[in-house]
């Protein structure tokens, strides 16, 4: 049977398009990549992905350069991913809100599922601290918010992140009230837990361990499954509520219908730096413990967290601000 001229024409395109991609893979990259950060500045969340576009750009001999496209949480800078070529050289490194959690709290612009998984850079207990001499142990803490229901506050880096729900998540644990004041980012929320303004956060332990090693702010819980070797007399929630387990991660997706080579071309990239010893001294320095892995093992975990999230907002009732 003799195909039409331009159903003939289509086919061989497809066809050439196919043919091309392990040379795309192979010759990736010949010019500038640009990561989103979707979040502002002067955190881990930041921070990380700079340490590692700076070896990437060593490595592949092309700048790697980081773009802060704050707002929404989370979903402005993911947005653009989302839009963008699929074709590498735009990518996506955030924390679980953009990739696990906003589906289940905002109707989206953009399918978070679409995205091209590629690996995770790290992972970093998140830790519960509170304003100095407020309360020395989580005990205490929970024994003075109930004799107080609504009149302690907590910050968050904003609505939907990892540490709003872990503390939503705590709130319905041990049965206590305390208002949610939410932030764009960790940044600003820790600076005003440190002044004052705030009574307490869920931040990850990157951002806060100077001031609690500096005895500014006490930590009274981790939320790791293990206690931390950095602060080793504070216990984990799992210790009080067994089971309550809270980490930030950061992950790195490419656009929808990103070609699996070129996925795959980066996330190998991304794990060869993961391992450099110095890679590794500079993220224990920030209390994260790098991660990495393979496309598929990436898009595996992504969906467990978003189960397990989608889980704490339905029980907590939690809502879009």
């Amino acid at each position: 049977m003799k195909l039409p001229t331009t159903r003939l024409r289509t086919l061989m395109i497809a066809v050439a398009a196919l043919a091309s991609l392990p040379i795309m893979a192979q010759e990736f990259p010949t010019r500038a990549i640009k990561i989103i950060v979707p979040f502002p500045p002067g955190a881990t969340v930041d921070t990380v992905p700079r340490i590692v576009g700076e070896k990437l750009s060593a490595k592949w001999g092309q700048p790697v350069v980081i773009e802060n496209r704050a707002g929404a949480a989370g979903n402005i800078g993911a947005e653009a991913v989302a839009k963008a070529e699929p074709d590498g050289y735009t990518l996506l490194s955030s924390p679980p809100p953009p990739l696990a959690i906003n589906q289940a709290l905002y109707k989206l612009s953009f399918d978070p599922a679409a995205f091209v998984p590629v690996t995770v850079l790290a992972e970093v207990a998140n830790v519960l601290v509170v304003k100095k001499d407020l309360a020395p142990t989580l005990k205490a803490l929970i024994e003075k918010a109930k004799a107080s229901p609504d009149k302690f506050t907590y910050a968050s880096a904003g609505n939907g992140s990892t540490p709003h729900l872990t503390m939503e998540w705590l709130k319905i644990l041990a049965g206590i009230r305390i208002v949610h004041v939410p932030y764009r980012g960790s940044a600003p929320a820790l600076t005003d837990l440190l002044g004052g303004q705030v009574d307490m956060m869920f931040d990850n332990l990157g951002n806060t361990l100077q001031y609690i090693q500096a005895g500014t702010i006490t930590a009274v819980a981790v939320g790791s499954a293990q206690r931390l070797k950095a602060i080793p007399d504070v216990p984990t929630l799992n210790e009080l509520f067994p089971g309550a387990i809270s980490t930030t991660w950061f992950g790195v997706v490419a656009p929808p219908k990103t070609p699996a080579p070129i996925a795959a071309k980066i996330s190998e990239a991304i794990n060869e730096v993961l391992a450099m010893p110095d890679v590794v001294k500079r993220f224990e320095g920030m209390s994260a413990v790098p991660a990495g892995g393979t496309p598929e093992k990436t898009a595996a975990f992504i969906r467990s967290e978003s189960e397990r999230w989608k889980k704490v907002i339905a029980d907590a009732g939690v809502k879009a601000e």
